[in-house]
């Protein structure tokens, strides 16, 4: 069996340590857990790894956000990746900070990286994991506010919710969407 679990983010230093970049942040720790070292490779950086057994490509697109669908779409088709095989990991303003939620399908929710994707994988019905990042900001800027940095209450926690989520997509590998769904959803 086959995993493809891709981390949405933009490409480039000065994006980093930005909110929009949280799924870099996740997909770095899965990498790291499954003992896969990033490489370059067509449309971004991939780790390949085995978590009990299971082939596992971690991808982390360098199409920056918008065009996160190209990338997505290259190797599902490349590596033979069934649909309920591919996890995405992004942000969502709708949740609260470090709020975890796991969804087997869903709509875009306004995230122009799952826009890209459903356009190009002609479907919303997609396992997805959003990681909540809140929605502080003040009219108008929006942008501002997922490619601001994280303030240093959410820094003194992203650690501790980095590693919830890596562990969360790694039982999605193992487990299942809805074993984990039940394990992980609201923690």
């Amino acid at each position: 069996m086959k995993y493809l679990i891709v981390g949405i983010g933009n490409k480039g230093e000065e994006y980093a340590e930005t909110r929009h970049n949280i799924g870099f942040k996740v997909a770095e720790k899965i990498a790291e857990k499954i003992e896969a070292p990033f490489k370059s490779s067509n449309f971004g950086l991939l780790a390949e790894g085995k978590y009990k057994g299971r082939k596992v490509f971690v991808l982390k697109p360098d199409t920056y956000v918008n065009l996160s669908g190209n990338a997505v779409k290259f190797w599902m088709q490349k590596e033979n990746i069934p649909l309920e095989n591919i996890l995405i990991i992004t942000d969502d303003l709708a949740l609260p900070f470090g709020s975890l939620r796991m969804k087997m399908k869903g709509s875009d929710a306004g995230h122009n990286g799952l826009k890209s994707i459903q356009s190009q994988l002609n479907t919303q019905n997609y396992p997805r994991l959003r990681f909540g990042i809140s929605a502080e900001f003040s009219e108008g800027k929006q942008a501002d506010y997922v490619l601001g940095k994280w303030n240093e209450e959410e820094k003194e926690k992203l650690s501790e919710r980095i590693e919830k989520f890596s562990n969360a997509s790694l039982s999605f590998v193992f487990a299942g969407i809805q074993n984990t769904m039940t394990a992980f959803n609201g923690k």
